[in-house]
């Protein structure tokens, strides 16, 4: 461990006492809603649910895509989410000149990548719930987008994704670890994905965290790994680049947690260089400038620059300033691991079939 993070760490176990308050306030807050103190509320149509316990980082973006890509032929499927660091407030329904400062860079990303869905944003869930279905009364089933933690709805599916690499087993409460729900809220969900798992996984490894993790009869756990596609230009995404070993990479990121990304980098460049900003940092003109400056300094005869999609949305209305750089936007998507995608499948589309006959 490198004298950064050992001092990250040692600031983290300092404000133990700050995360022992937080706790004891969310174990609050969830035994009020337990005890229908605080209430939740069902709708009358599916809801499936995508969420975690800990802060970012865990796949949920992607876990969204790969629903969408599973449903969106088979129902009216409509996503809703908060729209983090939007401009905008309230409940706003994306358009054709809808823009990542309206809606947020997740939502815009949902938008951009699939465009015959309707996707919505709004800080109360309740509130803008029946606004979307007024807007598009034909909508059969919604996605929320990091909703775990927001129980004034009821979710009907809960998906709940866990980190490999920092499950919510071995974590503890913000700010001394990343959690910012209970473990134990992980009962109140019907599936759980163990996300960015190595893709040579072994079934050994497997049952450790399958035992680790312990979960109750009703709910089913599984796997996932994430699949690099091919970068493709950020204005032309008909023009594409393999990354192969000659080649020198500036990646620039503005995301939760960058380190499966820096290995992939890695291990299909010759080198890499990195301009690392905070999670849904809002680009500037000025950050452009650096890019450009890093990346001319950068001596390699290969060499790219790489984003991610998320990224991609906050970065594509520099379009005069981006013409010319070789700015690539790298694709990623969940593979479910152990020939086990059909079930997950099965079991969401069973889940709205079976809602519909109620």
């Amino acid at each position: 461990m490198n004298l950064a993070n050992l001092t990250f760490q040692s600031i983290r176990f300092l404000l133990v006492p700050f995360a022992l308050l937080y706790g004891a306030i969310v174990w609050l807050r969830n035994r009020l809603y337990d005890n229908n103190v605080l209430k939740s509320t069902s709708v009358n149509m599916p809801i499936i649910c995508v969420g975690n316990l800990s802060v970012g980082g865990t796949g949920k973006s992607p876990m969204v895509e790969y629903l969408l890509r599973l449903l969106k032929d088979e129902v009216n499927i409509a996503t809703l989410s908060r729209g983090y660091k939007r401009k905008t407030k309230g409940y706003v329904l994306a358009n054709d000149t809808t823009n990542a400062l309206e809606i947020g860079d997740e939502p815009m990303q949902f938008h951009l990548k699939f465009p015959d869905v309707v996707v919505a944003v709004g800080e109360s869930r309740l509130e803008a719930i029946p606004q979307l279905l007024h807007d598009r009364p034909k909508t059969q089933a919604i996605i929320l987008d990091d909703g775990f933690q927001h129980r004034a709805i009821k979710a009907g599916l809960n998906i709940l994704l866990t980190d490999y690499s920092n499950l919510f087993t071995r974590d503890f409460f913000l700010p001394t670890g990343d959690l910012r729900d209970e473990r134990s809220s992980y009962k109140r969900a019907e599936i759980i994905v163990v996300t960015k798992c190595p893709a040579a996984l072994t079934e050994v490894e497997q049952k450790k965290i399958e035992e680790e993790i312990n979960p109750l009869p009703h709910q089913q756990l599984f796997f996932s790994t994430i699949e690099y596609g091919v970068p493709y230009h950020i204005l032309h995404p008909q023009q594409e680049y393999h990354l192969h070993k000659q080649l020198e990479v500036l990646l620039l990121t503005g995301i939760a947690n960058i380190e499966p990304l820096k290995e992939h980098i890695l291990s299909n460049s010759y080198t890499y260089e990195r301009i690392t900003f905070s999670d849904h940092h809002i680009f500037s003109i000025d950050d452009l400038k650096e890019v450009r400056k890093r990346f001319s300094k950068m001596d390699h005869e290969a060499k790219i620059i790489i984003t991610t999609e998320k990224d991609a949305v906050r970065l594509v209305k520099f379009k005069e300033e981006l013409e010319d750089l070789p700015l690539f936007v790298l694709p990623i998507r969940h593979r479910i691991l152990f020939n086990r995608e059909e079930q997950l499948k099965k079991s969401v589309i069973d889940f709205i079939q079976q809602f519909s006959k109620k």
